[in-house]
């Protein structure tokens, strides 16, 4: 419950609840302009201000520059208890407390600065989570229920939180495991199946970034299976294989380079020497040719006789020059024969010598190649051992996707069998909690009969996914008859829970909830509110604009007027909350 709302600057409108139904009126004067509006008065800003107590960040309204350094007081009773809570816009990760924190499982600590207690904002709604719903301090799940999601369903936040939704959602970003979780738990079921259900999920989701991973960057004509992965796998393992086996038997020479050249080097020369022999070798035969051509001729009849039959007589002196000619003859025959020996033996000593030369340099040459053969260049080994860890790299990556892909396919089955596991259980839970759902499904059914005459259904079933929540009233379908779904389930949710705690429980709902709403069911949902608050024992608050209020549809015992807490009015600057405008 809920006693006080005040702050630090005396222009606020300090406000005083009771138990039981309270209403905060929005009056437009006669005096207003059409240029005059009640928005901005301060009901919306209330629930804001009251959530900032509670724990939550600034909303629209106090994220402005004009309400910096402001202090909101709110006074209410947690576990039979009364405290004063109080923060401050500029400091608004710890709060001050006053009250009898004893039995607090995480309690504030005194400040000797400002002499006051004070608690951390999260160690606030941890307390908060255990005093008002039990939600145990410590031993939380990864999904679980927490204070601020669960007052967000007592409190509801228009604006962008955009909490009239539906009944199950209070924000407009809250996520499906949340809805289901919190909302679970508030009805008194086992909400902890919602949070196995989001890690299933959690898991499937890695599931299906392992496939994708595995199938990623795998060459076009693979499918990406696993038949396919092992068999790439195979052949890379085996050409590994062979290049660690190369590598392994790799030796580096470090004149590698220099032997390379010597060894061509020598080749060059040998053909060299190969070349040169055969042009001597041809000389040889020619020269060996042309002695045998060479004949030495001493017959001077012959010359005498060819000249006769030439018709020339010649005379004696001719004659015996003739034999002087032949003579001189003669001996050219005899030292050209000699010359040619000369050469010829010149010659075959070279082709001699160069085929011994050859030989030094063949055999020069075979022990280069062998080394080279043996061993090998630094660039070479260098190459091989990069390819090798390409090769290496392509391993793993085929490895880690085929590891990753029966993973998927393993897993994809174990979550399978996992969620029909989860299924059976959650359902027998269901069924064993046949009295809370029950209880919730005729308390909304006989809130909705209260305002429409046919009773609503509340619907609460298990899906393979988790928790299905629906609610129905007959008539359905204007933006009235679903605002008056959310009024019966939060009214329905503050009963159940005033039947808990020790504290009173408080239900706030701002003006917009019964925008569009008939009259009629407008008149008869607030005397419902009024009524059950009482019964119930918890605290019922409404926000509302004094031309929305259904006076005339009202029963004739209900006094509304009674009920009326604060009067904001625009008839002057400083008629709402904060007594400013801005």
């Amino acid at each position: 419950m809920i006693y006080t709302i005040s702050s630090n600057h005396s222009t606020f409108k300090t406000i005083d609840f009771t138990t039981g139904f309270n209403v905060i009126l929005a009056d437009r004067t006669k005096e207003a302009t059409k240029q005059d509006s009640r928005n901005g008065l301060g009901k919306s800003t209330l629930i804001e201000v009251i959530h900032f107590c509670l724990g939550s960040d600034k909303g629209e309204t106090l994220k402005k520059s004009q309400l910096d350094d402001w202090s909101f007081t709110l006074k209410l009773d947690l576990a039979g208890k009364v405290y004063s809570v109080t923060r401050n816009t500029n400091s608004s990760s710890r709060l001050i407390i006053d009250g009898d924190y004893s039995t607090w499982p995480i309690k504030p600590k005194f400040d000797n600065k400002t002499g006051k207690n004070i608690i951390s904002n999260n160690d606030w709604k941890k307390v908060l989570g255990e005093l008002m719903f039990g939600i145990p301090v410590i031993g939380e799940s990864k999904y679980h229920p927490t204070f601020r999601s669960l007052i967000s369903y007592f409190a509801r936040k228009n604006g962008q939180s955009g909490g009239f939704l539906n009944p199950f959602q209070q924000c407009k970003e809250q996520k499906t495991w949340d809805i289901q979780v919190n909302n679970a738990y508030l009805l008194g079921l086992g909400w902890d199946f919602g949070s196995k259900w989001q890690v299933l999920k959690d898991r499937t989701k890695v599931l299906n970034q392992l496939k994708q991973e595995a199938a990623s960057g795998l060459m076009p004509a693979m499918g990406g299976s696993i038949g396919d992965l092992e068999a790439h796998k195979i052949r890379l393992v085996d050409q590994v294989e062979q290049e660690r086996v190369q590598l392994d038997n790799f030796k580096v020479h470090p004149q590698y380079s220099q032997l390379e050249e010597k060894a061509n080097s020598i080749t060059v020369n040998i053909h060299e020497l190969m070349n040169e022999n055969i042009s001597d070798k041809r000389l040889v035969e020619y020269y060996e040719g042309s002695i045998k051509e060479e004949r030495i001729d001493n017959d001077s009849k012959k010359i005498t006789q060819l000249y006769e039959e030439a018709g020339l007589v010649l005379p004696d002196l001719v004659t015996k020059q003739l034999s002087e000619v032949l003579e001189f003859h003669k001996n050219i025959i005899i030292n050209r024969k000699s010359f040619l020996q000369l050469e010829i033996d010149k010659l075959k000593q070279n082709i001699v010598r160069r085929e011994k030369e050859k030989t030094v340099l063949t055999s020069e040459r075979a022990e280069l190649l062998e080394t080279l053969k043996v061993y090998g260049a630094l660039d070479e080994w260098t190459r091989l051992q990069n390819i090798h860890q390409t090769n290496v790299a392509k391993l793993k990556d085929v490895s880690l996707k085929l590891e990753n892909l029966k993973a998927f396919v393993q897993g994809k089955s174990a979550v399978t069998v996992e969620q029909e596991l989860l299924f059976q259980q959650a359902e027998t839970d269901l069924n064993e909690r046949k009295f809370q759902k029950e209880t919730a499904i005729l308390t909304f059914n006989s809130y909705s009969k209260e305002l429409y005459a046919t009773s609503g259904n509340l619907s609460i079933d298990i899906e393979k996914t988790g928790y299905k929540f629906n609610v129905s009233i007959e008539r359905a379908g204007s933006h009235g008859i679903e605002n008056m779904k959310i009024f019966c389930y939060d009214l329905m949710l503050a009963k159940l829970w005033a039947t808990k705690r020790v504290n009173q429980m408080f239900l706030i709902h701002d003006s917009i909830l019964f925008a569009d709403v008939d009259e009629r069911q407008k008149a008869l949902a607030l005397e419902l509110a009024a009524a059950e608050s009482k019964k119930s024992g918890f605290q019922y608050i409404c926000m509302m604009n004094s031309d929305y209020v259904p006076r005339e549809d009202f029963r004739s015992s209900f006094d509304f007027g009674k009920y009326v807490r604060k009067t904001f009015t625009d008839a002057t600057d400083d008629g709402g909350l904060l007594g400013q405008r801005f």
